[in-house]
């Protein structure tokens, strides 16, 4: 990779963030661990294709660096933030863990990241969407990969209020994830010219929508926001189909993904926006790699499993470059340097630890212009980083705002 040339403010930060110390590489193993859903409502969006995409990144690195076997430790979340977080302290304090990779579950991956900071190592969310990453729980050495709640609600939340969609009901998944997509949406919602009428809390993982489902038919509103994702966004949707909402309502899955369209099909989810920061074939390197992992899998990857293998990807490729696996001089690195590969062009990690990838608002196909299993989706816009995330310094990243005022402070 090419060291991008210009230090902007981000980079100014990172270089802030400590010496370049590199000691080579520690206990003679690169060891990888990954937490996440394996077997809950979020499994089929990670899981067990989330672990199979991080082995192929190191496959694809030769398995080792400068002679070093790179190792990956991989254990279920079960959607719990004390399940993880114990699962983290352990491997960091008795498998000599180098870089935690967290998946799907907002709660785990915020007390994941939390631990991380503590043992100071470096700890990358590449499924976990609340906007707490890169704002008040933000620090040195956690970095939020694909995409945030505050992005998707720029995406989905406008395009649908400007295609007439002014009234609003959410049904949300009831924690920190679902409360921020609530939150956010809701605000761009209402900057658009666009009201909400109500929401509706559910239990992570619930089985039956019905009751959900009935009082968000009752509230008058024209859109149905589903502030959830994976089973739960399936499920409700099933529900809402079921029980005729969709032809009063316009269902607008805030965090659909390709492998929830492929579940419901087309005759349900026709017509339905959605954002997403990449897709199967966005570019011909990312077609190539998801036709790789569809022989592996048997079915495309999502974007949080193309930003596990990426996410991998740029970390080892800081210690081969470096020669190191110190975190600081990793975290720095990674911060100074573009990330450049089918899932990100000229990906810039910010002092505050955000991706700046852009997104992608997308459209369901119809049945008739769905030339295959897995063309399901029409590009409608994109939309650049800057302004699904914002600036730095709009951030609320307490380390980043102490670096901006110019008191003293670890970077």
């Amino acid at each position: 990779m090419k060291k991008r040339a210009g230090a902007g403010i981000g980079l100014a930060l990172a270089l802030l963030c400590g010496p370049a110390n590199g000691a080579g590489i520690s206990d003679d193993v690169i060891r990888i661990g990954f937490i996440t859903d394996m077997s809950g409502v979020y499994a089929d969006g990670d899981g067990p294709g989330g672990a199979e995409a991080i082995r192929m990144a190191i496959a694809d690195l030769g398995g080792s660096i400068q002679g070093k076997p790179i190792e990956l430790l991989v254990a279920d979340s079960r959607n719990k933030a004390d399940v993880s977080s114990a699962l983290a302290r352990d491997w960091f304090d008795n498998q000599q863990l180098d870089l935690l990779i967290g998946g799907t579950n907002s709660a785990a991956s915020l007390a994941m990241s939390a631990v991380a900071a503590e043992k100071k190592k470096p700890f990358i969310t590449s499924g976990a969407g609340a906007s707490a990453f890169t704002n008040a729980q933000c620090n040195p050495y956690t970095i939020q990969y694909t995409y945030s709640t505050s992005g998707l609600a720029r995406g989905t939340g406008a395009a649908v209020v400007g295609q007439g969609g002014k009234s609003w009901y959410f049904l949300t998944t009831d924690y920190t994830f679902g409360h921020e997509l609530e939150r956010d949406t809701a605000a761009v919602v209402t900057q658009s010219g666009g009201t909400v009428l109500g929401a509706v809390r559910t239990p992570l993982g619930v089985a039956d929508f019905s009751s959900f489902i009935l009082q968000a038919q009752s509230s008058g509103a024209g859109v149905l926001a589903l502030a959830n994702a994976g089973a739960d966004l399936v499920n409700s949707l099933k529900t809402a189909v079921e029980f005729g909402l969709t032809k009063t309502m316009t269902p607008v899955g805030l965090t659909a993904t390709l492998l929830d369209i492929h579940a419901l099909g087309l005759e349900v989810t026709q017509g339905m926006y959605f954002t997403v920061p990449w897709f199967w074939n966005i570019n011909p390197a990312a077609e190539a790699w998801s036709r790789r992992y569809l022989e592996k899998i048997g079915r495309m990857p999502t974007y949080g499993q193309a930003g596990d293998y990426s996410a991998a990807t740029a970390y080892l490729g800081a210690v081969r470059d470096t020669g190191t696996d110190d975190a600081d001089t990793i975290m720095q690195w990674l911060k100074s340097h573009p990330v450049n590969d089918f899932f990100v062009r000229n990906g810039v990690i910010r002092a505050d630890g955000r991706m700046m990838n852009d997104l992608t608002l997308l459209q369901v196909k119809t049945p008739a212009e769905s030339t295959g299993p897995w063309d399901l989706h029409k590009v409608v816009a994109t939309i650049p980083a800057a302004t699904a995330y914002g600036p730095l310094d709009a951030s609320a990243c307490p380390y980043v705002r102490a670096r901006l005022a110019g008191a003293p402070g670890r970077g």
